[in-house]
């Protein structure tokens, strides 16, 4: 039973996170607006846009790829699902310094 209710808390929690990366701001700033561009030109080398587009981005290959998880933010990663739909990464990339991750090519 416990392992039940673990899993409905870790499902709410992912929620939770997804719901913060998708409420980040859609007026984002020019800066924001180049790292977005930058994510989906680094997500091109990693295999077809469409694949990504329609089935998501894995979280291990956005950390393969460089990204890190931004300090403070370790628990709301911990939360996490392993692959993230294509528009919340989008929005994790305008996010700024609010982001849940680091991303290289946005430095």
């Amino acid at each position: 039973m416990s392992s039940t209710r673990t899993r409905i808390a870790a499902s709410v929690a992912a929620a939770a996170g997804l719901a913060a990366l998708a409420a980040a701001p859609a007026s984002a700033a020019p800066a924001d607006g180049r790292c977005q561009a930058a994510g989906i030109a680094a997500l091109k080398t990693l295999g077809p846009l469409s694949g990504f587009v329609e089935n998501g981005v894995p979280v291990a290959a956005a950390l393969d790829a460089g990204a890190t998880v931004r300090p403070g933010k370790e628990a709301v990663a911990a939360t996490l699902p392993a692959v993230l739909p294509f528009q919340v990464v989008l929005a994790d990339h305008r996010a700024g310094s609010d982001s849940i991750l680091v991303y290289p090519w946005c430095s």
